[in-house]
């Protein structure tokens, strides 16, 4: 009777064994396929990345493996909309992570359609992690938006439009700055 009792345990252990065998080999294809694009081999680690997706492993990956094959599939598959899906689940699953908001913020300025949604991706990271080396080096190439000219309006009213336009040549034409472009003392 012991003996049966010993056995129906070990019968009990061994697919715990053989899950957690499992779980520590997907860790590990996914770490190995986050690095490599991490390190910009988006070629290796995309392979990793789909077999993990794709098959039954994709429900406790971390929310870093949807990002960076957001922006694999973006930017070498030149699917940017299943890109942006990707990073946008990314944030879902963990928006407290800068990197899904940079891969966000890359994948959306491969198309000229999803300027806007970077700008708001580079914002939003930086609001997460402000000092995000890669985060301030994208906001300062995209530039600064100025805010609208009537701020109760939104930002792409007719009236905020023109007045914006006007604006914007206004400053750029020197505005009202004399004596060699010095302000008045």
């Amino acid at each position: 009777m012991l003996f049966l009792l010993w056995r129906s345990t070990v019968n009990l252990l061994q697919p715990n064994i053989d899950r957690k065998a499992q779980q520590d080999h997907l860790a590990t294809v996914c770490e190995r396929g986050l690095e490599a694009c991490r390190r910009g081999d988006f070629e290796a680690g995309m392979v990793d990345l789909l077999w993990l997706i794709q098959g039954k492993q994709a429900k406790n990956l971390p929310s870093a493996a949807y990002s960076y094959l957001g922006y694999g599939v973006a930017r070498y598959k030149r699917n940017v909309a299943q890109g942006v899906r990707l990073c946008k689940h990314a944030i879902k699953l963990e928006w407290f992570q800068p990197d899904n908001y940079l891969n966000l913020a890359r994948s959306c300025l491969l198309s000229d359609r999803y300027k806007r949604e970077a700008v708001e991706a580079v914002r939003d990271g930086l609001k997460v992690d402000p000092d995000h080396p890669e985060l301030l080096a994208l906001q300062t190439r995209l530039g600064h938006r100025r805010p609208p000219v009537l701020g109760f309006l939104p930002r792409s009213s007719i009236l905020n439009r023109i007045l914006g336009g006007l604006r914007a040549s206004f400053s750029r034409s020197g505005g009202s700055k004399k004596n060699g472009g010095e302000a008045p003392a």
